[in-house]
């Protein structure tokens, strides 16, 4: 059976089992179990037919909503967080890599384009960056300290002030996503142009090295979180824009939760991300193994979190699925 036809047989049902677990206590033992019979057996199917679709993440997110409820009485051996970091986000994140991708690809051409533009057109990196800041940037080269930015304003102010402003950025990434994408792919690339005319404006005073190995110290981990978040930017436009065999209202909705459940999960990084840059960033005295170090260890980290997690727990799912049942 197509997936299409598949959906439209079974869709009321599904619908009528969201409106019911919405009333969960009119739901007898008997009705729960029930829901979780019809809901197993459309998973299992749709997972052998449908793998690795919106359609399997969308059956097992409902699934374990049943399940939960059938055993909320019960000890559980892993908790809501755990079991959110450990099988929904891995799940989740495999299933919207090509978002990703293309958030990466976009960010990538903006980095490129600003790193362009900048060389090739001195007014540029002032338009980009502002007068301000360029002759600050000016003045501490000339005094010696080029990243004497990082060094004005005390540690836990500025681990305050940095966190917030990532966690704003790639919330505005993510929730620009409404309009079609478009609005997320504006950020991406208007940020990826920024980064690339601030690395100019260093290459041109004969500083890139400097700037490489101080800049993404931090930067590994903000840049590529913020490239991640476009990601589930990206993933709630293509919600909105092309709902295949669902209600665009309902496509919408699944986008929307989907994008959020990796959007969230970056607050780790951007937290780590802030204190990297307010309390090691400013000591650009430290050695060059030690800064290269924590680049590793966050792109380590990074591949990890968007690459390893996701595949291993695809790995292992199937490796369950192919054990015959007793």
């Amino acid at each position: 059976m197509r997936q299409g036809l598949f959906v439209k047989v079974n869709e009321d049902k599904w619908l009528g089992f969201e409106k019911k677990l919405t009333n969960i206590e009119r739901l007898s033992a008997d009705e729960l179990s029930e829901l979780y019979v019809h809901l197993t057996e459309d998973l299992a199917f749709a997972r052998a037919k449908y793998p690795d679709t919106d359609l399997v993440v969308y059956l097992n997110g409902l699934t374990l909503k049943v399940h939960t409820l059938i055993y909320r009485n019960k000890p559980e051996k892993t908790n809501r967080f755990v079991r959110y970091w450990k099988y929904e986000l891995p799940e989740v994140l495999h299933s919207s890599y090509k978002y990703l991708l293309y958030s990466l690809i976009i960010f990538s051409v903006g980095i490129a384009i600003g790193a362009l533009s900048a060389a090739n057109d001195q007014t540029f990196i002032r338009l980009i960056l502002g007068d301000q800041y360029v002759n600050m940037t000016l003045e501490n080269i000339e005094n010696g300290d080029p990243m004497a930015v990082y060094k004005q304003t005390s540690e836990g102010m500025m681990f305050f002030g940095i966190t917030i402003n990532n966690i704003r950025v790639s919330l505005l990434a993510f929730a620009m996503g409404i309009f079609f994408s478009i609005g997320t792919g504006y950020i991406l690339f208007s940020n990826g142009i920024m980064v690339g005319a601030f690395h100019c404006l260093f290459f041109q005073n004969g500083l890139f090295d400097e700037t490489i190995m101080t800049i993404w110290v931090h930067g590994t981990l903000e840049l590529s979180a913020i490239v991640i978040a476009g990601g589930a930017g990206l993933v709630m436009g293509h919600s909105l824009l092309f709902p295949g065999t669902y209600p665009r209202g309902h496509s919408f909705q699944k986008g929307a939760k989907k994008g959020l459940k990796i959007v969230l999960s970056l607050v780790p990084f951007f937290i780590v991300a802030g204190f990297i840059e307010s309390f090691i960033t400013r000591h650009t005295e430290w050695p060059f193994l030690i800064k290269l170090a924590i680049i590793v260890v966050s792109a380590l980290i990074v591949i990890f979190y968007s690459f390893i997690l996701p595949n291993l727990h695809k790995y292992v799912r199937s490796e369950i699925r192919s054990v015959p049942s007793a």
